[in-house]
């Protein structure tokens, strides 16, 4: 049985996704420099020939998947003791992990978030300051409600009162469809 990649927003996106950009830049640079190679070689040692522009060419993928890979490697993945702490306090709640918002203004990763009724709650465990987070609680807010969600956002810095925040969401009746859909209109604000 294959096992399946993990999607935006899953637990071990990041760990995946780190892996996959590495080898994607390394397949391109190694085409690039094998394009080089071989017209090199067809061409008894003279590098003036159209396979040195393609293979200069090929570099640009290359380049742009190293921009990427190097994003994608200054992460940390989420604590799997982390994660089985909050999946298991989460239960049936509408759950995201892993996410890294991007503004114009500022950047933010968020542990994990939970989106049940008319509430999003989020754990983050970098030390940030307080203004970050009310500036991040409200982007989220404004681009959900632009996306027709009505929800409040709170993002918790400290892991027990999270934690009881999900206990509570969970109390109150777990997530529903809207949730869902919720959750995916965030996830198109993640890089």
């Amino acid at each position: 049985m294959k096992k399946q990649k993990p999607e935006k927003g899953c637990y071990g996106y990041i760990r995946y996704q780190k892996r996959i950009r590495i080898v994607r830049t390394i397949l391109f640079f190694a085409a690039a420099v094998a394009i080089y190679l071989a017209g090199y070689f067809l061409n008894d040692g003279d590098k003036r020939n159209i396979y040195t522009i393609i293979a200069m060419l090929g570099v640009i993928p290359g380049s742009l998947s190293c921009v990427s890979a190097i994003m994608m490697c200054m992460r940390k993945p989420m604590d799997s003791g982390l994660y089985r702490e909050i999946s298991d306090a989460a239960g049936s709640l509408e759950m995201a992990y892993e996410l890294y918002f991007t503004t114009h203004d500022t950047n933010l990763y968020v542990d994990a978030a939970a989106v049940a009724n008319d509430t999003v709650a989020a754990f983050t465990h970098e030390d940030v300051k307080q203004d970050v987070i009310q500036f991040m609680e409200n982007h989220i807010e404004k681009s959900l409600r632009a996306s027709g969600y009505r929800r409040k956002v709170k993002i918790f810095r400290n892991e027990k009162q999270f934690l009881e925040r999900l206990r509570q969401m969970e109390a109150k009746g777990g997530s529903n469809e809207e949730d869902l859909a919720a959750r995916r209109s965030m996830l198109a604000l993640v890089l």
